[in-house]
């Protein structure tokens, strides 16, 4: 296992994106942020909190569960795990930007966005993850890319986040 970012790495990133964010949307006005369960979340209430810091204003940030939206819900051996979705605001014309942990086939983010339909009907839908790692299955693209990280197929990219009682940090093996 080799250790690709640490604490401080995610933090500068997430500092980055969040200004990225900012600066592409002009500001907070209508702008919502809504993580995929589980890392997805930890990190759009961090992004929030950075882009409270920078413009003082503080965004909406909720949560999606997309276990029912998956396309391999029917050949999976497991129930999936069924957690917390909490949309805090109207999406309805809003500026809404999905935030996940890790983007690998795109598979997870086509759920995402069937999942985020059921809420409304934003005015755009934009895609900031923290690693990138290719292997595409779906055309879809990152917004904000954290980093891009070239990875072999059979290779796994873990992200470990204190919220979840770990070390903040990002692995490869």
């Amino acid at each position: 296992m080799k250790e690709l970012l640490n604490k401080q790495d995610i933090d500068r990133i997430l500092a980055r994106m969040a200004h990225e964010i900012l600066e592409r949307n002009k500001g907070t006005g209508d702008l919502c942020l809504v993580g995929i369960q589980r890392g997805g979340v930890h990190l759009a209430r961090r992004l929030a909190k950075k882009v409270k810091d920078i413009e003082g204003k503080a965004v909406p940030v909720g949560s999606l569960d997309i276990a029912f939206y998956r396309d391999d819900i029917n050949i999976r051996k497991e129930q999936p795990a069924v957690r917390k979705t909490e949309v805090p605001c109207e999406i309805t014309d809003k500026k809404v930007v999905l935030v996940d942990d890790v983007l690998f086939t795109g598979r997870s983010i086509r759920a995402a966005l069937d999942a985020l339909m059921d809420f409304g009907r934003p005015a755009n839908i934009q895609l900031a993850v923290l690693i990138d790692r290719g292997h595409r299955q779906l055309p879809i693209k990152a917004d904000f890319a954290g980093k891009n990280i070239p990875t072999a197929i059979d290779e796994n990219v873990e992200v470990s986040l204190e919220e979840e009682g770990l070390e903040d940090k990002v692995t490869i093996e």
